[in-house]
């Protein structure tokens, strides 16, 4: 061999070396992620063997036989879509047809603001989407801005608005000691809050909490947001669910519109169509005219692009077809009020199962509040406790799902609530 061949084959094993040594230290500094605290509840449950385990952690609708459900007007939108449709790119603003019969229904079917085409909205990849891509819009267009987050909201919220960096603050809504809306808290926050606020305000079925404001209420915080000159963020996503009456379930965000606010709205089909994998919703922002309303869709489609350039068409499809077909929409009406029933019929079980049971302490929070979940108010330590002892899973906030909650199992849950519960 060469001494030039020797120094060649030399200088490729260093090389190799530098290389490998350089590959190595890429992620060395990255840790494992923090379990996400609602999949982590799925996951223990699963691994589980015990035969009476129940799980009402996740917020997914179950029939009364604790099985997932697809609606029968969504599986004859399938039924039409199969073998017709092709399968290209929608634009960047998603399904026309799909956010048209949306935006029906949170402003109204007949409402001037769709017909002054005063509505900047685009598909979004469900009602996370649809928050995120708001997020980055106020991020992009009010940089010097900062969103109030009611306490508590859905874990995901700091999450989307601190990953688009738009500083947070929070405003009261719970109270502890009534398990009710802490509304005397609430309106002092608003009215303290800088003017031209952003807040993040749940429509409906409020998560986690099960809270809502009633309809007086409601005009008094669009009173007060009026007089601040506050922008009012809705996320929308049970409507129709909560109560089994869309219109009803939106009254809050038309109370908004009567008092001729500027709004965001984000919706989502997971829970009320039971479209949760399809991740189908829409983003909306109200403007001051049509010319406005191009230009911020315009940005919104901009923001887009580079996050997934276009929306899934499948779910859009869907809710297009059920939407636009009067018979296939009145079909899908009557599905939507059975779930809602249902959960409702589950709280009024639950509540009844655990006073026959004598349990010294309140449970009228229970058919009080309102859509998936009810917020209990056990401890992280009592839920750590039932999950033990009884084999039941929750997040430890206390928060029930009541869609997990069964003829079968309501009295197990009942009894296992008590038997934790009754010398606190």
């Amino acid at each position: 061999m060469t001494f030039r061949a020797v120094m060649s084959g030399r200088a490729r094993r260093l090389s190799s070396d530098l290389g490998a040594r350089w590959m190595s230290t890429w992620w060395q500094s990255v840790e494992p992620a923090p379990k996400d605290p609602i999949l982590g509840v799925t996951e223990a449950f699963l691994a589980d063997p015990s035969p009476n385990k129940v799980n009402v952690g996740v917020g997914a609708y179950r029939d009364d036989n604790g099985k997932p459900v697809v609606l029968e007007c969504v599986r004859e939108a399938e039924r039409r879509i199969a073998g017709n449709l092709n399968m290209e790119y929608l634009p960047m603003g998603g399904s026309v047809k799909m956010v048209e019969e949306t935006l029906k229904l949170a402003y109204g079917e007949d409402s001037e603001f769709i017909k002054d085409k005063r509505i900047a909205a685009v598909q979004s990849l469900s009602g996370t989407g649809a928050c995120r891509l708001f997020a980055d819009f106020q991020k992009r267009f009010r940089p010097d801005s900062q969103i109030y987050i009611p306490v508590p909201t859905w874990a995901n919220h700091h999450n989307i608005w601190r990953d688009a960096q738009v500083p947070q603050r929070t405003f009261h809504y719970y109270h502890p000691e009534s398990r009710g809306l802490d509304f005397a808290a609430l309106m002092d926050d608003i009215k303290n809050a800088p003017n031209g606020s952003f807040f993040l305000l749940h429509a409906c079925a409020h998560n986690p909490t099960g809270v809502d404001p009633s309809e007086d209420q409601w005009r008094e915080i669009s009173y007060q947001f009026k007089a601040k000159g506050h922008f009012p963020f809705f996320d929308m996503a049970y409507q129709g669910f909560a109560s089994g009456d869309p219109e009803r379930d939106a009254k809050s965000i038309r109370i908004f519109l009567e008092d001729r606010h500027l709004i965001g709205i984000a919706q989502s089909y997971a829970k009320n169509m039971g479209l949760y994998g399809q991740r189908v919703g829409c983003l909306s922002v109200l403007c001051e005219d049509e010319k406005q309303a191009v230009a911020v869709k315009s940005q919104l489609q901009l923001l887009a692009r580079p996050m997934y350039s276009n929306p899934p068409l499948h779910g859009a499809l869907i809710v297009s077809i059920i939407l636009s077909d009067p018979e296939l929409k009145k079909l899908w009406l009557k599905e939507v009020k059975v779930m809602a029933d249902r959960i409702i019929g589950m709280r009024t079980a639950l509540r009844e199962n655990l006073e026959k049971l004598g349990s010294p302490l309140s449970w009228e929070h229970i058919t009080n509040q309102i859509g998936m979940f009810c917020y209990s108010g056990m401890t992280p330590e009592q839920v750590d406790s039932l999950t033990k002892e009884f084999h039941i899973y929750m997040t430890r906030n206390g928060r029930i799902s009541m869609a997990g909650v069964t003829t079968g199992n309501v009295g197990y849950l009942a009894n296992a609530i008590h038997e934790i519960t009754k010398s606190a």
